[in-house]
């Protein structure tokens, strides 16, 4: 049965497979304690390599233990304005989703309705939906749709109560399906410069994946 597993960082970690290692032994293991302090990486389009790797909505996310989350928000007010753009958390302090809340949506024009949509790896943690929940009761501006490649820990109880409190307090939970993967590739993935921008290559088990995840989100909501 698929279940999201964590496991030790490797070379996936940073948007490698696991196997990259491999013949290239003179390479330097990084080890934990030589990490740089936590830091939240933002931009406008992430590495090809990173998507591939992390997006991939597989059985087992052996070392995805990472949050990429892609966001667009369109502010209603006098001039609708669109900003878009990714965050990505590095080691194990804060979260992708809780950088949004204390970094992108507080340069937003207060007063206004902010429809946001993010794009994520994968669903938020407990706690990062318990944050999820508060900001959407405390801002009755903010409509929030998440979609998600993969369901982290979706057979924990306390997961599956996680997932629910959020679609009650307002927050649309949607599985990503192919052509949600193909949008993120065409406005959030860095293309190499200098050639035309190269379609998005489905992998063999992006459908079925997408079925088996969207199942169990509707039996858990």
């Amino acid at each position: 049965k698929m279940a999201e597993k964590q496991e030790e960082p490797s070379n996936a970690q940073n948007g490698e497979p696991d196997n990259a290692e491999e013949g290239e032994g003179k390479k330097k293991k990084v080890k934990r304690e030589d990490l740089p302090p936590f830091e939240i990486v933002t931009g406008e389009r992430l590495p090809a390599i990173f998507f591939k790797f992390q997006f991939r909505n597989v059985e087992y996310s052996s070392g995805r233990n990472k949050t990429f989350l892609c966001y667009v928000v369109e502010t209603q007010g006098k001039e609708a304005v669109t900003s878009r753009g990714y965050l990505e958390d590095e080691h194990a302090a804060a979260h992708a989703e809780m950088a949004f809340f204390n970094t992108i949506l507080p340069t937003c024009p207060a007063g206004s309705r902010h429809d946001v949509t993010w794009y994520v790896s994968s669903s938020p943690c407990v706690t990062c939906a318990q944050r999820i929940c508060e900001a959407l009761r405390k801002n009755k501006g903010l409509r929030l749709t998440i979609m998600v490649g993969r369901l982290f820990m979706w057979e924990e109880p306390e997961m599956q109560a996680a997932l629910r409190s959020m679609k009650e307090a307002g927050c649309k939970l949607r599985i990503m399906k192919p052509q949600d993967f193909e949008y993120v590739w065409k406005n959030f993935v860095e293309q190499e410069e200098g050639e035309e921008a190269k379609s998005f290559v489905p992998w063999e088990d992006i459908q079925e994946n997408f079925q088996y995840y969207e199942e169990k989100l509707a039996e858990i909501l």
